[in-house]
């Protein structure tokens, strides 16, 4: 089987290994991202010289752009005939990241690939009409589900989360994407949102899914992590097996890798 999958935020720490994995099992993929350059140095990154392979790198079509702006009809023919699309943006961890524009870059994103994947799928002239897409979202652990499930947060918990939705803006655009996604009204997508708990760097080894967070929010490493590698394992096998898929579409799985199995770069 061969797909064509969409990543956005393809040269970010986790997006990086989620091209690299789908072409490396010889799908296709398209990305959008600022640079080619910069992104081709991140998959060399994780496998040096990955890039000169063209086993590898014919499968790989780049966009040079920010997703934000793009116009719809440019996103439009960017997502048409995908079967999947990966959303791994993020804001940067510093001053301009954290505060300043664009502050709602994760949930906007979000509502515009959902917008052009409805709109590619329903149109009747292109052999896309009727498909369904699977959109994966990337989110954290420390965003509890729209839709309830997850175990109530402890009272400094609930303080702390309180504060970082009206201080830092991207924990609020975290949890602004995974509300619109719970409640996504589109017939032609089917979704998930992936909750890693805390990432660190490593290689890809084995993960387990939970349907809530298995630990608290100030839990430490021994409680549970997840490495980006094994969180970008999670979407391509979603990708490519669909059983898999069904089990967790319109779900929030949280991510961990298996205890003991971690093997840090």
């Amino acid at each position: 089987m061969t797909t064509t999958t969409l990543v956005v935020g393809a040269t970010g720490a986790t997006g990086k290994h989620v091209v690299l994995q789908l072409l490396q099992k010889k799908q296709n993929v398209r990305a959008v991202a600022r640079s080619k350059e910069r992104l081709f140095n991140s998959l060399d990154e994780i496998l040096p010289e990955s890039t000169r392979d063209l086993n590898i790198v014919s499968r790989l079509d780049v966009t040079e752009a920010s997703l934000l702006d793009l116009t719809q009809d440019e996103l439009e023919k960017i997502v048409s005939g995908c079967d999947a699309v990966v959303s791994c943006l993020g804001h940067n961890m510093n001053f301009k990241g954290l505060f300043l524009p664009p502050r709602r870059l994760v949930s906007e994103a979000a509502k515009r690939l959902s917008r052009a994947i409805e709109a590619a799928n329903k149109d009747k002239e292109k052999e896309t009409s009727g498909r369904t897409t699977k959109f994966i979202l990337m989110g954290s652990d420390g965003v509890a589900n729209p839709s309830g499930g997850d175990d109530k947060r402890t009272c400094s918990e609930r303080v702390v989360l309180t504060m970082l939705r009206h201080l830092l803006p991207p924990h609020k655009d975290n949890e602004k994407a995974a509300a619109y996604m719970s409640n996504m009204d589109a017939p032609s997508i089917e979704w998930t949102v992936v909750r890693p708990t805390d990432l660190i760097n490593g290689n890809a080894t084995d993960y387990e899914l939970f349907d809530k967070p298995q630990k608290g929010l100030f839990g430490n490493a021994k409680e549970g992590v997840a490495t980006r590698a094994n969180v970008a394992k999670v979407m391509v096998d979603m990708i490519m097996n669909d059983e898999l898929w069904n089990d967790w579409k319109g779900r929030m799985p949280v991510v961990h890798d298996v205890v003991g199995e971690v093997s840090c770069m």
